[in-house]
């Protein structure tokens, strides 16, 4: 087990947060007082242990009402099946299914990790009769105890307007509690969560794309851990209906770290090795990689995505690219390439058009987007393409010429123009996935990315409100289900289509930026690019930065400065500091390749090599060495460090922002071996020094004269340990 680090100050951020709970109804309703717990240490070998109490019936942590009474696990129940199979993981697999009564069954699928001492579980709710069940509501996912004194929470924010914020709540004086309505489910708050307790902690996460509601506070049995995935449950089954809930992770750890990088390690490592998804068909790991972006880069007014792309706009760009050696692994292509569902081409309002999925014939002729990918492929460069499947515009014109049909067009009470394609309709969800489909196939697209621009809560209450009406009873919350449950699905069919294809078998998730990183879609997709607001200002970067990397390893931001998200690089283009910046394991190039005659061509190719050189690194042992800072914020150093322990492999990024006053920055390095010899070079100049790892953990120093500058150290560990 990886071993405590102790390390420069992270600040804890203790702010209050913009989608909390703080209605004690509201609260008193989504928990309700009666308790059902399973105590839980930090020692990762009782791992084991916490996976034998979890998958027990007797002693599972959910609880629910059903019929007006009120079930805490599911003890005393009639055990239908219960197989305990071996996993390759080291580990077992238990699915235990038992019967409530002739209309309801509970399944319980556990999943025990025994490389990494890792427990999840999934619970599936079912009616196998002919009638409807009696009521089934207020589902709590997990509910948990965790032993150990002096409990502390750490975690960060989400995206929209928080910015990845972090937090750090002793539990001790006060409880910390999270909801999210919206149906997007890691806009302002996030489902990943640190648990320090006793001499280790546990990392939590909730998988599920949709609403959800967490609870921690100190008790005096314990540290209480209560979450909710889909809030609105209050359903009648249908004869045959099951239904899921959220995916609960837990990963056990041991040694109190003050700054928590052993337990941020630990998850980085389990998430790349078992959390991921697969780059290909052949199962290989995903590697870092880099995308280029041509929109910028047609002479024509671009309003967002690649709305301005034509068949006459590429060609100049991909030749530059090629005469430059700059070539990217992906060209991105984004929202504006197809027609309206008119068949009217699109000058401007890519989001007011979306639903047909039919390429612009204006924009591209006959087969021209097709040549153009596979020009690009032709010199090794692969392409992706960006829907937004759960959303659609022109209902009457999608049903006169695309076979559509109107009831899969769910209205927006809140906001008119916002409307549900129900993909939780396996009707809907396959006529979608045969529009994706078409496109990829047609025009050579090697990978699908997926974007969600607006709230889809209003609209399942209105399908909600419409099973209630047509059946004459509950059925609230089954839609969220229902259309969490079909994206996932459209996923793992797009996925599998890619696969059969030889296409690359993961999906770029977006959803306005951060809106769905949830940890159940990452295991099909990654965050290309983690957030909206990441493509203009560099603080912010570095800001998401020291966050954002410690819960997801494979992401991107924009490689530019500039004054807002949508413009383009101006003059010789991302300097050295602001490219070093945007050092992350997917890297974004976004200038003006032929259509600015100022671009710096060395400075790009310099910037471009030296991510290539560090970019296996950015997916290993991460190290922030300053606190978190927010985005207004610039008056701070932000040094980070990236490590590959087994091959004594390190960096060290170092940024002195522009109002920071101080020129020197002393760096400890905590993860470097004491009694080992280091060669550090300085990328810039080339000096190279031989210093020990005694006087590295006690601090490199780092000098930038001049605000607004960086450096990069490379360090190696020398084989041989230093004499005694």
């Amino acid at each position: 087990m990886m071993k405590t680090m102790l390390m420069v100050a992270l600040a804890a951020s203790t702010m209050t947060l913009t989608a909390m709970a703080q209605d004690k109804a509201l609260y008193k309703r989504l928990f309700g007082s009666s308790t059902a717990l399973i105590p839980a240490t930090a020692d990762p070998a009782s791992g084991k242990a916490l996976f034998d109490q979890i998958s027990d019936p007797a002693t599972a942590p959910i609880k629910f009402t059903y019929g007006g009474r009120l079930y805490r696990a599911l003890k005393g129940l009639e055990i239908v099946s219960d197989e305990r199979t071996p996993n390759g993981s080291g580990g077992w697999t238990r699915i235990v299914r038992v019967k409530v009564d002739e209309t309801l069954q509970v399944r319980l699928e556990c999943f025990y990790n025994g490389q990494w001492g890792e427990t999840e579980y999934v619970v599936y709710f079912s009616n196998p009769s002919k009638v409807k069940s009696a009521l089934l509501k207020d589902v709590t996912n997990a509910e948990i105890a965790f032993a150990g004194e002096n409990p502390v929470l750490r975690g960060i924010l989400g995206d929209h307007g928080e910015h990845y914020s972090a937090y750090e709540q002793d539990l001790m004086k006060g409880d910390k509690h999270f909801l999210t309505n919206s149906g997007r489910a890691t806009h302002h708050v996030f489902p990943y969560f640190d648990l320090v307790h006793g001499d280790g902690g546990t990392l939590i996460a909730i998988g599920w794309a949709g609403t959800w509601e967490a609870f921690f506070g100190h008790k005096e049995y314990g540290t209480l851990f209560r979450a909710k995935a889909c809030l609105r449950i209050s359903l009648n089954l249908l004869p045959g209906e099951e239904i899921r809930m959220g995916r609960i992770v837990l990963l056990p750890y041991v040694g109190r770290d003050k700054y928590g990088f052993g337990a941020m390690n630990l998850w980085r490592a389990w998430f790349r090795a078992c959390n991921m998804p697969r780059a290909n068909a052949a199962g290989d790991p995903i590697e870092p990689f880099s995308t280029v972006f041509f929109a910028y880069d047609t002479g024509l007014p671009n309003s967002d995505g690649s709305i301005s792309e034509r068949f006459f706009t590429w060609k100049p760009t991909l030749d530059k690219l090629v005469a430059e050696q700059m070539l990217a692994d992906f060209r991105w292509f984004d929202a504006g390439w197809y027609c309206d569902p008119a068949g009217n081409t699109v000058e401007k309002d890519w989001w007011g058009t979306v639903g047909c999925w039919e390429v612009d014939r204006e924009k591209w002729p006959d087969a021209t987007l097709r040549e153009s990918n596979d020009a690009c492929r032709k010199v090794g460069m692969k392409a992706y393409c960006w829907f937004e499947p759960e959303r659609v515009t022109h209902v009457d014109d999608l049903v006169k010429n695309f076979d559509y049909k109107r009831e899969w067009a769910v209205p927006n009470p809140n906001f008119r123009r916002n409307i549900l394609n129900n993909i939780g309709n396996d009707e809907c969800r396959k006529w979608t996935f045969g529009r994706i489909v078409k496109v990829l196939e047609e025009s050579g697209f090697d990978l699908y990315r997926e974007d969600n621009n607006s709230n889809p809560e209003p609209c399942w209450l209105v399908l909600d409100k419409a099973e209630c009406d047509k059946y004459g009873c509950d059925r609230w919350g089954v839609n969220e289900i229902k259309c969490i449950c079909g994206h996932y699905q459209l996923w793992d069919e797009i996925i599998a289509y890619c696969a059969s294809k030889g296409k690359c078998t993961f999906i770029d998730s977006c959803a306005s930026g951060g809106g769905r990183n949830d940890i159940e879609s990452l295991r099909r997709a990654v965050p290309f690019l983690r957030s909206d607001a990441d493509r203009a200002k560099t603080p912010l970067r570095l800001s998401m930065t020291t966050t954002f990397c410690r819960w997801i390893p494979m992401h991107g931001a924009s490689t530019k400065e500039t004054e807002n998200e949508l413009k383009p690089s101006e003059g010789a283009g991302s300097n050295v500091y602001v490219a070093r910046a945007s050092y992350l394991p997917i890297y974004h190039m976004s200038e003006a390749y032929v259509h600015n005659p100022k671009l710096d061509w060395d400075l790009a190719r310099r910037n471009f090599a030296e991510w290539k050189s560090v970019r296996h690194l950015l997916v290993r042992d991460f190290y922030p060495l300053t606190p978190w800072h927010y985005e207004t914020e610039d008056d701070y150093w932000a040094v980070f460090a990236y490590d590959v322990p087994e091959r004594g492999e390190s960096i060290l990024l170092a940024f002195r922002q522009l109002n920071a006053s101080k020129e020197r920055f002393i760096a400890k390095l905590p993860f470097v071996d004491a009694d080992s010899a280091y060669e550090v070079v300085d990328a810039d100049t080339n000096e190279k020094r031989s210093l020990t790892g005694v006087v590295l953990r006690e601090g490199l120093e780092i000098v930038l004269p001049e605000p607004k500058s960086s450096k990069l150290f490379r360090i190696t560990r020398h084989p041989a340990r230093m004499p005694n």
